[in-house]
C-alpha cells in the first residue's frame, strides 16, 4: 500500500528519518511523469489541437515539507509565473515540448541575484530565471499565443 502524504511528511520531517532526499527525490518525479501523462491523455479528448500542459507547484500550508504538483491544460501559453513549469503537447506526433521552468520567488530572486554562486548543475534553471527576470519568457509566451 502506497505511503500517505501526511505520513510521508512526518516521517520526512524528522519524527522518524527513514527515507533519504534522494528516494524523496525519485518518487516525486516518477509521480510528476505519471500525473503529466495522465494530464496529456484527458485533455488529448477535450482539444481538438495542440495544448500546453502547465504544473504549478504549492507547499503545503501544515505540513511546509511536502510540495504538490498541479497538473492542467490550456489552449493558450501561459503568463510565466514562479513555482510553474510549462509544456507544449504537440498532437501530431504526439509530442511533448518542456519549455520553462520557473522556481518559487525566493529561490528565483536568489539566483538571479547570487549568479556567480550557483552551482554549474542549475545553470539550466539560471537560464530560465534570467530569462523570466528579463521578460524573456514572457515575449515569448506572447509569441506563442499569436499563433492561435
Amino acid at each position: 500500500m502506497k505511503e500517505t502524504v501526511g505520513a510521508s511528511s512526518l516521517r520526512l520531517s524528522g519524527m522518524a528519518p527513514q527515507a533519504s532526499a534522494i528516494e524523496q527525490m525519485r518518487e516525486n518525479l516518477t509521480d510528476y511523469d505519471i500525473n503529466i501523462h495522465k494530464c496529456i491523455k484527458k485533455h488529448r479528448s477535450i482539444f481538438q489541437s495542440d495544448f500546453y500542459v502547465v504544473v504549478i507547484t504549492k507547499k503545503e500550508k501544515i505540513m511546509k515539507n511536502v510540495l504538490r504538483g498541479y497538473f492542467t491544460a490550456r489552449l493558450s501559453c501561459p503568463t510565466p509565473d514562479y513555482d510553474q513549469a510549462v509544456y507544449k503537447y504537440i498532437r501530431k506526433g504526439d509530442q511533448l515540448d518542456f519549455l520553462w521552468v520557473i522556481p518559487a520567488r525566493d529561490v528565483s530572486i536568489y539566483m538571479s541575484e547570487n549568479i556567480t554562486r550557483v552551482p554549474p548543475s542549475k545553470y539550466a534553471l539560471l537560464d530560465y530565471v534570467l530569462k523570466f527576470k528579463s521578460g524573456e519568457l514572457y515575449k515569448q509566451a506572447i509569441k506563442l499565443n499569436a499563433k492561435l
